[in-house]
């Protein structure tokens, strides 16, 4: 597993729901690192997938969530869904590939956020990975119900091949190097303050 690359890269945010979302581990640094990830996404010009497990049971997307997503100018598209592997979902592939234009499946990378980490996290990532992708997993933006949940989901997507990263290091794998027209934009957006929930 390589280093993230802006060119290749869609983030997917997998279900950060309102029914759901609540009841995670850490719920608040997931937020966080989150919406953190889609500003700096729109730094680095790289498009966005919102995914919503059956929303009209569920609810809809965190409002703190559609609140920066909505507010993008890069490529960016609310999914709904009813399989559990965003991959497993008809026309998803198709969209992935509608957001990164030429570049190949097997050269896209996916940079991953969302909950449950054992289920709808873990499918897609799974899913991912056996299409032959390349899967960045953002520890801080992922959980589930409970911490145990949460570690063995990461331990199983990591020996399947995903790299388990973070938002910051994801940014500076996209900006490459300092002098990068969108750095100093990042500089100060990752000096804003610590993640709520991160302490």
């Amino acid at each position: 597993m390589g280093l993230a690359v802006a060119e290749r890269s869609v983030l997917v945010v997998i279900d950060l729901q309102g029914k759901l979302v609540e009841k995670v581990h850490r719920a608040p640094l997931v937020l966080a690192a989150t919406r953190r990830l889609l500003r700096i996404a729109e730094l680095f010009r790289v498009p966005v997938v919102v995914t919503e497990q059956y929303p009209r049971g569920l609810g809809a997307t965190h409002p703190g969530i559609l609140e920066v997503f909505d507010a993008l100018t890069v490529p960016h598209r609310r999914f709904e869904k009813t399989a559990f592997g965003c991959l497993a979902e008809p026309g998803f592939e198709q969209l992935l590939a509608e957001l990164r234009p030429g570049v190949p499946a097997a050269r896209r990378q996916l940079v991953v956020a969302g909950i449950e980490a054992h289920v709808c996290v873990m499918q897609t990532v799974l899913e991912a990975l056996g299409a032959g992708q390349e899967v960045h997993v953002c520890w801080e933006a992922v959980s589930g119900r409970g911490a145990e949940y949460r570690e063995w989901a990461l331990a199983r997507m990591q020996q399947a091949g995903a790299a388990i990263t973070n938002h910051e290091s994801v940014a500076f794998e996209w900006a490459q190097h300092k002098d990068h027209a969108a750095f100093k934009a990042l500089s100060a957006l990752l000096k804003e303050g610590q993640l709520a929930g991160e302490a």
